[in-house]
């Protein structure tokens, strides 16, 4: 990711991780990056919404994303034919 590409802040723990939405400009497509605190050495981590969503995935990070995209896809959730 370039210093000029927006990111949105998703979540940051009290340990000092940091989860942020970010589109690829290359497809259009958004992720979410998890950079890890200072002492675990800052990893960072790229996750497609499908894998960062997947069942099971209930930290307070996944609810904020959920919270964040909610509006997005209705209230109702994704409606099939």
């Amino acid at each position: 990711m370039g210093p000029s590409e927006p990111k949105r802040l998703i979540y940051a723990s009290p340990n000092g991780d940091r989860w942020h939405l970010l589109r690829a400009p290359a497809t259009g497509l958004s992720f979410v990056r998890h950079t890890g605190n200072m002492a675990s050495g800052s990893h960072v981590t790229d996750f497609s919404l499908a894998t960062f969503l997947a069942s099971g995935r209930n930290g307070p990070e996944h609810q904020a994303l959920r919270r964040l995209i909610g509006p997005l896809v209705g209230a109702a959730g994704p409606r099939h034919p």
